[in-house]
This record gives structure tokens, C-alpha cells and sequence, in this order.
């Protein structure tokens, strides 16, 4: 499904700040996986369409920035949940901008069903499609948007 012709799709997932916590944190609102479960079924659902899938977690800004700018040498695509810095990041929105690597946005919750500013995301003009409110699957639901995204602009050329 994925494969560019005939090779392996890379993608990088990144985890922004407090995702390290899942599991324990709010469960009632972000659910009981662990984000290390989250990226074992990424990188397995991943393999089984020919993607490869990394992913990075930080609770800092900068280093979300510097793995997208990174990120244009070594990835076709990117799946990010940003997290809280979704709806205050001017410098996350304009790092994607500026590799123009293809991302999809993703969540955990449904963004719009809670606090007025959550409803806001930087991050959505600039990204092919946004997912939320499955809690783990948004993340699978991103990666197979993405790739399908990639295979149909790899048809397309």
C-alpha cells in the first residue's frame, strides 16, 4: 500500500509535551495505553504496509522544531500530536511550513468536545488532515491517511 515504488515509506511520528505520561495521566480523557504501547503498534501496523516508523517524544518546543527540520532529509512523512504546544506553537506550524513534508495531525481526544482553546490548532492549516477522539487509533488512522496520501502522490507523478 505504501511502498514508493517498490521501497519502503519512512515517517516519523513525534510525541509532543506530557505524552510520555499516557497511561497515568487523565485517563478518563486520554485513556490507560502507554505511549510506548502507542509506538509498538505504530511501528508493527507500519510494517505491515512497508513503512518504516520512528518516533521522538519531547517535552520541549525546540526539539520538536529541530526533528522537523531534520526530518525533510530522512522522512516521507510526518504524524505529529503535538499536544498542548498544538494550540500555541507558532514555531511547530512554521517548521512543518517550511519542510513541506506531508503530516498529519492526530489526537488522542476529540479536541473540539473540550475547553474553548483547544479548539484552536496552529498546526491544521499547515497539515494534510487533522484525527481526533480515538484515543490510541487516531494515531493508526493518521499513519494510514498518510500513507495513502503518499502512495496516491506517488501514482500521481
Amino acid at each position: 500500500m505504501s511502498s514508493e515504488g517498490g521501497r519502503w515509506v519512512s515517517v516519523l511520528v513525534l510525541h509532543g509535551p506530557n505524552l510520555n505520561l499516557l497511561g497515568q495521566r487523565e485517563p478518563g480523557i486520554y485513556g490507560s495505553v502507554t505511549l510506548d504501547k502507542i509506538n509498538r503498534l505504530l511501528v508493527a501496523e507500519g510494517e505491515k504496509l512497508q513503512a518504516k516508523v520512528s518516533a521522538i517524544q519531547s517535552n520541549h518546543e525546540g526539539v520538536l522544531v529541530d526533528a522537523i527540520h531534520q526530518a525533510s532529509d530522512q522522512y516521507h512523512g510526518l504524524v505529529i500530536n503535538a499536544g498542548a504546544y498544538t494550540h500555541t506553537s507558532v514555531a511547530i506550524r512554521d517548521a512543518i511550513a517550511a519542510v513541506q513534508i506531508p503530516t498529519v495531525e492526530v489526537h488522542l481526544s476529540n479536541i473540539y468536545r473540550r475547553e474553548e482553546f483547544r479548539h484552536h490548532s496552529y498546526i491544521a492549516p499547515v497539515a494534510i488532515g487533522q484525527i481526533s477522539g480515538f484515543g490510541a487509533d487516531s494515531y493508526l488512522l493518521g499513519l494510514h491517511a498518510l500513507l495513502r496520501h503518499l502512495q496516491a502522490k506517488a501514482e500521481n507523478i
